[in-house]
């Protein structure tokens, strides 16, 4: 029987290698994605209340009448300020017509951002 040479590698080790070697992200590299894409929400919005007008350009946005782009996270949130009491993710869903990952990457992101809260499973009000 040969004998074996070194050490075995540990499963972590195994388990690094795998993920680099197949790029896949770390729980560490989405949680940097969200907080640039939180650092870059921020910045545009902060441009396009600075004062200058907006020229005629994506058909889905207003423009220079003062009122905010239409968003999705924008027509998520007047969706469910609607509903006092709560309204669900199905309902939701319903209003709106976006596909149920958009619209959960967008409840996600206005529950992070503070403007809605969750009331319980699938249901949210607007704070």
């Amino acid at each position: 029987m040969p004998k074996k040479k070194g050490k075995s590698p540990s499963f972590d080790a195994m388990v690094k290698f795998f993920m680099q070697s197949y790029d896949i992200p770390t729980k560490k590299d989405i949680e940097r994605l969200i907080i640039r894409m939180d650092r870059m929400e921020n910045l545009l919005r902060s441009i396009s209340t600075g004062g200058r007008r907006r020229t005629a350009g994506r058909s889905g946005s207003r423009g220079g009448d003062g009122k905010p782009p239409v968003t999705a996270a924008n027509t998520v949130l007047d969706v469910i300020r609607l509903y006092p009491d709560g309204i669900g993710l199905v309902d939701i869903q319903e209003k709106t017509g976006y596909g149920d990952k958009k619209l959960r990457n967008v409840i996600y992101r206005l529950n992070r951002m503070g403007k809605i809260r969750r009331v319980s499973r699938g249901i949210y009000t607007a704070t």
